[in-house]
């Protein structure tokens, strides 16, 4: 729109003339004179002059206008910088309601942007600090319960319950130890990256390839995983198809564990507690040596820290056991409740076409296709790589029972 500095001086002056009685005995003649002619044809304004909501848009578009044609006469004084930066947040302010589709989860998702960003900076450079982290801390309680409570389990236990714990605590520690270090240097899956004829989806908008069903972008990884569960820091690695279940018996393993010592280390904390509390009294003599009090303070240590990880760590792995039963990941359950919810309102009911039943989605998750796989993949460590290649997902019998087990 080309704007005239005439016109714009036509309408102030008439702003001037019907916000006030009468015309203003300061204005110049040629003010009142573009007054008088350009009132003559308009009587409407005439009558809305005690109006403020029309003199205040009158006001701001005038305002706009001569802003206008200042800057293309070449004068603007905001300078080149300043009117980048303000064309720039202008563009990021628009591209929140960039169409009709944007709702409050798209506006929030673009404002977490910056914190999700740096929360995926920190978390790729301090992978190998949480692994570090877990092997020491992991560490520490073996070398406690070799080195202060195996002592005590010979002394007071009969041999049949020395047995039991000898057997049960060195299983634990095998499977902890074997699903940890597969879980970490097993590759989660990826899609191809050539062209082939595999079905997809959709496609990934920042690698550019296809993304067969249940593949997701990972944003510390950088690049899309088949069946992805999450990115773990503990792991260092995304959890995806191939290494699914390593992170899950991991957790049950670790879970069991520190319920072992916690349970096996009750009374001894107990008994170094009672010391310690005894030692703030004034009834408390000789004091205790420095071997009782590292004693005491090892149990202590040990059961805390069993019993924070015990809680912690159960909790999740109970979450995922019930994701399994679903047959969900846990991108799919959210993924899913959504899309339960929007055909709700249309009156349909949402199915998973990836749920078997509770049995038959842990035998898929688990690898069993027959009775002595539960011993030698399930109770046992096992390296047996999982049903299916985690880009087709139509390879299992529709039937009530997957495997006769």
């Amino acid at each position: 729109m080309k704007v005239h500095p005439e016109a714009v001086a036509s309408e102030l002056a008439t702003l001037y003339q019907l916000a006030y009685s009468g015309p203003s005995v300061s204005c110049t003649s040629e003010l009142r004179t573009n007054t008088a002619d350009f009132a003559k044809g308009n009587v409407f304004r005439r009558r809305m002059r005690l109006c403020p909501t029309f003199l205040l848009q009158r006001w701001l578009w005038l305002c706009v206008c001569a802003r206008q044609w200042h800057c293309r006469n070449g004068n603007c004084r905001l300078p080149l910088c300043v009117r980048q930066i303000w064309a720039y947040l202008r563009l990021m302010v628009d591209s929140l309601y960039y169409n009709t589709l944007t709702n409050s989860d798209v506006v929030m998702d673009s404002l977490m942007e910056p914190i999700l960003w740096m929360v995926d900076l920190l978390t790729r450079r301090f992978g190998a600090v949480f692994v570090c982290l877990l092997v020491i801390l992991t560490t520490s309680i073996l070398l406690v319960v070799y080195v202060v409570m195996l002592p005590v389990i010979f002394d007071t236990y009969s041999p049949s319950w020395i047995a039991w714990h000898m057997s049960y605590g060195h299983w634990n520690l095998v499977m902890i130890v074997f699903h940890y270090y597969k879980a970490t240097n097993t590759a989660p899956g990826y899609p191809p990256t050539m062209k082939n004829s595999i079905p997809f989806v959709s496609m990934c908008k920042k690698c550019i390839i296809p993304k067969p069903a249940r593949t997701h972008h990972c944003a510390i990884c950088n690049t899309c995983i088949l069946k992805m569960d999450h990115h773990c820091p503990w792991l260092n690695n995304c959890v995806g198809h191939f290494n699914q279940r390593y992170f899950f018996c991991f957790c049950v393993s670790m879970t069991l564990g520190c319920v072992y010592c916690s349970i096996s280390g009750r009374n001894l904390f107990l008994d170094a507690y009672s010391a310690y509390s005894a030692i703030e009294s004034t009834y408390q003599t000789p004091p205790l040596t420095f071997r009782d009090e590292m004693f005491h303070k090892s149990v202590i240590y040990m059961w805390v820290l069993t019993s924070v990880v015990a809680v912690s760590l159960g909790g999740l792995t109970i979450w995922h056991a019930v994701l399994i039963s679903r047959g969900e990941t846990s991108i799919e359950r959210h993924l899913n409740n959504k899309e339960t919810k929007r055909m709700r309102k249309c009156g349909k009911v949402y199915k998973n076409s990836f749920n078997y039943g509770r049995l038959n989605n842990w035998k898929v998750f688990l690898g069993v296709e027959k009775k002595s796989h539960w011993l030698t993949r399930v109770i046992l460590p096992s390296g047996h790589v999982p049903i299916g290649n985690g880009l087709t997902w139509d390879i299992y019998p529709f039937r009530k029972d997957m495997m006769p087990v």
